[in-house]
C-alpha cells in the first residue's frame, strides 16, 4: 500500500497542482523499503504526472485561451522561448514552481512527446537520486 501511495503522491506532486513527494520518499527509506525499488516507483509517477501537464497543454490550451485563463501573447511567448531553450529547459522539470509550467508549455509548443518523456525522466530520476544520496549522508 506504501508503494502505490507513493507513486499516488509522487503522481500528483508533479502535477500543476501543489504539493511534494520528497518527505514520503524520505520515510519510506528510512522504514527499510528497497530503496531501488522507491526511486523507480517516485521518478514513474512523477515522470507520468508531469506527462499530464504534457497533454493539457497540447490538447486543452485552446481552451484556456477561450475561457482567458491564457493570453495569446503569453502563449506565444512561451512557445517561442520554448522554441529556443525547450529541450535543455526540460531538464529543469524537478524544480518546485518552474518545473510544471515547463511541461505545460512543452505541450503548447508540440514537442516530441518520446523526447519530452526522456529528458523529464531524466531530471526526475536525478532529483530523487540526489535525495536518496541526500539521506545515505544523513544515516
Amino acid at each position: 500500500m506504501e508503494l502505490l501511495s507513493l507513486l499516488g503522491i509522487s503522481f500528483a506532486s508533479a502535477t500543476l497542482l501543489p504539493g511534494g513527494s520528497e518527505a514520503f520518499l524520505l520515510y519510506l527509506l528510512n522504514e527499510s523499503f528497497n530503496p531501488y525499488l522507491l526511486l523507480a516507483i517516485a521518478t514513474l509517477g512523477n515522470t507520468l504526472g508531469s506527462f499530464v501537464n504534457y497533454l493539457l497543454g497540447k490538447y486543452a490550451s485552446h481552451i484556456a485561451l477561450e475561457k482567458g485563463y491564457i493570453k495569446a501573447k503569453h502563449q506565444h511567448k512561451a512557445t517561442l522561448l520554448f522554441e529556443r531553450y525547450g529541450m535543455w529547459s526540460l531538464l529543469f522539470s524537478w524544480l518546485p514552481i518552474l518545473g510544471d509550467p515547463l511541461t505545460f508549455v512543452a505541450g503548447i509548443a508540440r514537442f516530441e512527446w518520446w523526447k519530452f518523456l526522456l529528458l523529464v525522466s531524466m531530471a526526475k530520476g536525478a532529483r530523487y537520486l540526489f535525495i536518496y544520496a541526500g539521506f545515505l549522508a544523513l544515516i
